[in-house]
């Protein structure tokens, strides 16, 4: 997250790709559509800054939100939808950033998914590379071993690249986790933990750029791990197409479940300022 979880967040965004139909006009056929909806569960991530801490902002908001959604009837039943917002305020001294991820899925009438990721931050710069922050963050599936997973905590970033074209940020610091898992793991737990994140975009070509982020939270109980990599083309100047592939690993998983979630997806992203 920052998703960091922004994202980002959010990381957050996703869309489906369908193929086309085939028709025979000399003999005068009926019209034949083949739709196949090669929807996969994808993650909405949060859409990724391209700044850290305050750097380069413009003065008041400025965000972005995406949607998706699919549904099928017939002999299968499905519905998916996806919501992500990525919103922010700089008053030339102080930046917020809020980003909101939130993903449903149903099939045959059951709910198969349903979880909503969200990261709170506050940076103020103190020099061109080094800045404070102050974050909380989280995540919410009871799908999951991790039904309620919260961190809130503090501490300094250093732009180790600063460029026109690429940027990369290291940010850690202290503070405290509260975890709730699911009612067949009795482990819920609360302590202190550490946030370490590293930001990274670069600039490939003219509108292209490639971006990954790393979150990790440890802590006695368990250490978390999200990474999203992502590939970005800009279409104008507010829409932009992402293709990402997100990655969750915990150390110490509920038995029986995988410690490593993978998703894959691909994001129509509108920004506005």
């Amino acid at each position: 997250m920052t998703f960091t979880l922004r994202f980002a967040t959010a990381s957050i965004l996703a869309m489906t790709a369908s193929a086309a139909a085939a028709q025979d006009a000399i003999f005068s056929q009926p019209v034949e559509d083949r739709n196949e909806a090669l929807t996969e569960q994808i993650e909405e991530d949060f859409e990724r800054d391209t700044t850290f801490g305050n750097e380069g902002r413009q003065l008041g908001f400025d965000g972005s939100v995406a949607l998706r959604a699919s549904a099928a009837s017939g002999n299968t039943d499905n519905a998916d939808i996806g919501v992500g917002a990525n919103f922010g305020y700089f008053d030339g001294t102080n930046g917020y950033e809020l980003g909101l991820s939130y993903q449903y899925g149903e099939e045959e009438g059951e709910t198969v998914e349903e979880s909503l990721l969200y990261d709170l931050e506050y940076t103020r710069d103190f020099t061109p590379r080094f800045y404070g922050f102050a974050k909380l963050q989280g995540s919410i599936d009871e799908f999951s071993s991790f039904e309620n997973d919260t961190f809130l905590g503090f501490g300094a970033g250093y732009r180790v690249v600063n460029t026109a074209t690429t940027q990369w940020s290291l940010q850690a610091g202290p503070g405290y986790r509260v975890a709730e898992l699911s009612d067949a793991v009795d482990r819920d737990f609360e302590e202190a933990a550490l946030s370490v994140t590293s930001n990274y975009y670069t600039e490939v070509a003219n509108g292209i750029s490639l971006t990954n982020d790393t979150d990790i939270i440890a802590s006695e109980s368990d250490t978390v791990v999200y990474n999203d990599l992502g590939l970005n083309v800009a279409m104008n100047n507010a829409l932009a197409l992402r293709t990402s592939v997100q990655t969750e690993y915990h150390t110490e998983p509920a038995r029986g479940m995988d410690d490593t979630d993978n998703t894959y997806g691909v994001s129509l992203v509108y920004s506005f300022n």
